[in-house]
Parts: C-alpha cells; sequence; structure tokens
C-alpha cells in the first residue's frame, strides 16, 4: 500500500519515458541481434517475452524490495555486438544460447565476487560524474538536433518543458509528453508499425557449447556488457546519491554486486528464451533517478517500478506493446529524452568540475565519453574512465593531498 501512496503522476511518467527512451531507440538492434542467428518470427517474440520479463522483473522487485530506483536493461551494445558477430561467425541460435548462458556465468562471477563494486567504489566521484555527463550529453544533443527534420514539434515540447518548469516544474515533463502527443495525433498522426494483439509465447532453444561461440560471442558479449553498460549504470547510481553513505549518498544505498548477481542469474534462467545480457542500465536510470521523477528521493523508486511494470507487459504482450512504441515518432522520442535528462546532466557536470583537484580528469572523462569512440569494440564510457584515472594519476601520484581527496 505504500508504494501507492508514494507514486505520483511525475514518477509514473519518468517510468513510461525511460520505457519510451529505452526501448525504442534499441530494439531494432535487438531484432538485428536475433536475426544474425536466422531467428523465426516466433523466435523473435520470444526474445521479447525473455528480455521484457526479465527487464521488468529485475526492476520491480529490488525496487519494492529496497525503495531504491533499481533500474535493469538489456545490453543495447552487446546486442550489437551479436548482431555483427553472428553473421561473420555464422553462429547457430543454439550456439548463441550457449554464449549467452556462458556470459551470464562471468556477469554473476562479478556479482558474487564483488570485485567490480571494489573498483567503482575507488573511482572518484567527479570523474563519475564526467563519464556521467558525457554518456547523457548525447541525448541532450539529439534533443535539439531533432529539430532539423521536425522544428516545430520540438519547439513546441521546448516551449511546453520551459513554462511547465516555471509554473508546475514537478509535472514538466508528462506536460510536455501529454503536449508532444497530441501535437503528433493532429498533425501528422501515428504510423509505420502494426498492432497485433496477443501473448507471446516463450521458445526453448536448447544450449550448445562451443570454443568458437564462447570466444567469439560470449566473451565481447561479457566484455562490452561490463564496461559499456554496468560501468556507466554504477556511475548513475553515485551521481544521483544511491549509492550510499560512503559513496556520497545518504543512508544504505543500493547493493550493486548483489543486483548484479541478479541480473547474470535471470539471464542465465532466460537465455534459453532469448536473454542474451542483463544489466544496470544508465540512461533510463538517469530519467528515473533525477529530480523531475519526484523531488523527494524516496519516492523515486515508484518511478523505477512503474518501468518494470511496464516492460512485464511488453514481455507479456510482445508483438502489441512493441506496435504502440515504435509507432511514435523518432523526433518525439530524442526530445522528450534530452528535455527529461537536461537536470541531471547540470548537475552532474557541476560536480565533475566542482573540485579544483580532479576538474582536468573529469573533463577527459567527459569529453572522450562523448566522443564517442569504440576501440576493439568497447565503447567509450569505458575509455572515458581509462582516460580520465590515468590523467587523475599523472596529476596527483605521490602527492600528499591525493589520498585525502580521493573517495573511499
Amino acid at each position: 500500500m505504500r508504494f501507492f501512496k508514494d507514486l505520483s503522476l511525475s514518477a509514473f511518467s519518468a517510468g513510461f519515458v525511460a520505457v519510451l527512451v529505452g526501448f525504442t531507440s534499441s530494439v531494432a538492434i535487438v531484432f538485428q541481434a536475433a536475426l544474425a542467428f536466422k531467428a523465426a518470427p516466433e523466435l523473435i517474440t520470444s526474445w521479447m517475452w525473455a528480455l521484457g520479463l526479465g527487464m521488468g522483473l529485475c526492476t520491480l522487485l529490488p525496487s519494492l524490495w529496497l525503495r531504491k530506483p533499481v533500474m535493469v536493461a538489456w545490453s543495447t551494445p552487446g546486442a550489437a555486438v551479436l548482431a555483427t558477430a553472428g553473421l561473420a561467425g555464422g553462429f547457430s541460435m543454439a550456439e548463441a544460447v550457449g554464449a549467452f548462458m556462458l556470459c551470464a556465468l562471468l556477469i554473476t562471477l562479478c556479482g558474487v565476487t564483488g570485485w567490480f563494486e571494489r573498483v567503482m567504489n575507488r573511482l572518484p566521484m567527479a570523474i563519475a560524474s564526467g563519464l556521467l555527463a558525457g554518456v547523457l550529453t548525447r541525448f541532450g544533443l539529439q534533443a535539439f538536433m531533432a529539430a532539423q527534420s521536425n522544428m516545430l514539434l520540438v519547439l513546441t515540447m521546448l516551449a511546453t518543458y520551459l513554462l511547465g518548469k516555471r509554473y508546475a516544474s514537478r509535472y514538466a515533463v508528462p506536460l510536455t509528453l501529454l503536449v508532444a502527443i497530441v501535437f503528433v495525433a493532429a498533425t501528422s498522426g501515428f504510423s509505420g508499425a502494426g498492432i497485433s494483439l496477443g501473448l507471446a509465447r516463450p521458445v526453448f532453444t536448447a544450449p550448445v557449447f562451443t570454443l568458437g561461440a564462447a570466444v567469439s560471442l560470449a566473451l565481447p558479449l561479457f566484455v562490452v556488457t561490463m564496461a559499456s553498460q554496468n560501468l556507466p549504470g554504477v556511475a548513475v547510481i553515485r551521481a544521483t546519491g544511491y549509492g550510499g553513505a560512503a559513496n556520497g549518498g545518504t543512508g544504505v544505498g543500493i547493493p550493486v554486486s548483489k543486483i548484479i548477481t541478479l541480473t547474470g542469474l535471470a539471464t542465465l534462467l532466460l537465455a534459453p528464451f532469448g536473454a542474451f545480457a542483463l544489466n544496470f542500465s544508465a540512461i533510463t536510470a538517469a530519467i528515473c533517478m533525477g529530480s523531475e521523477a519526484h523531488p523527494d528521493p524516496e519516492r523515486r523508486y515508484t518511478a523505477a517500478v512503474s518501468c518494470g511494470a511496464i516492460y512485464v507487459l511488453i514481455g507479456l504482450f510482445g508483438a502489441a506493446i512493441t506496435g504502440v512504441l515504435t509507432a511514435f515518432p523518432k523526433e518525439l522520442i530524442a526530445a522528450i529524452a534530452g528535455l527529461a535528462l537536461l537536470g541531471t546532466i547540470g548537475g552532474a557536470l557541476a560536480t565533475a568540475v566542482r573540485d579544483d583537484l580532479h576538474r582536468e580528469a573529469a573533463i577527459i572523462t567527459f569529453l572522450v565519453t562523448l566522443s564517442g569512440v569504440v576501440i576493439a569494440g568497447v565503447g567509450s564510457a569505458f575509455w572515458g574512465v581509462l582516460a580520465g584515472t590515468l590523467a587523475l594519476f599523472v596529476q596527483q601520484y605521490g602527492k600528499s593531498h591525493f589520498s585525502e581527496h580521493r573517495t573511499p
């Protein structure tokens, strides 16, 4: 009953926007990954079932239990790796499932041992904030770049958002989304996707374990999931104050290692049905963990629960929900994502440059992450943290005040 007491329009709207942004921006890549292994239509539907239930339950249940916004998503860069490696290697769906399970075991191992969390706990807050700002700023830029193809829609949304921030700050994002939907319905309309009613049916694929799939699929999937998804995901948790008192937050934070273990076990269980990798989210987490979701950090968990519930519906009614969500114009999705993240981007940048001691390293982290560079299949989030950490090491190693200012 407390959930319904804590739930608000702004929190539910943040959950819906998170699904809208996270799902529609990458579902095509997931489809490409499935097709790379010659998946039939019923197998693609099974992938949506497994991923929807996996993301939904791993988000909904921990958020309700902890009353913290725990946000789990599929690995978008992992799907891109699978789409490329699957076509190049000619692997079967059974071999792919075997690789998914091996990746899941490695993720679970990271969670059980706690080594990933320990590494993240030694990352200075300025670098974590620079990483977060770099990841999110691309979405802020895309919001205004969308004006090139639909200027009137973007300007209408921007005007609504600014007026909403002035007169009804808490409801600025849901009002902007509502006005955008009405605007699209009254002008160009929603099109481009069919809606097919009916429950999604899971299809079991028995795994086959081969050395080739382990090297070409499982290991790259594991590396990009940890470096390009879990790393920025944990940075969001810390930068928004949910990392606990030891990481600059308040009270008991989100148990990172336990959630990573949960995502690994959920992936392992659902892999035969198409769940290739589940992990902490970054972009959608920033939407649900920011002040736009709710002014009170103790009530933002309801945004994550709302997001998780919608993901469960996507899993159960995959074809129908996919048709509805993909009917939204890409300009609307880009604009609402950028506007919903403005506050978090500003806060992350402010934290990144606040401390003179860490400022340059944080800016380097921000710029490398923002660049979007991909080296050896690993995304810019990892390279941004690496570049910033090296810069901090060169500048501060050996100085007596370095250890004094470092985050414990």
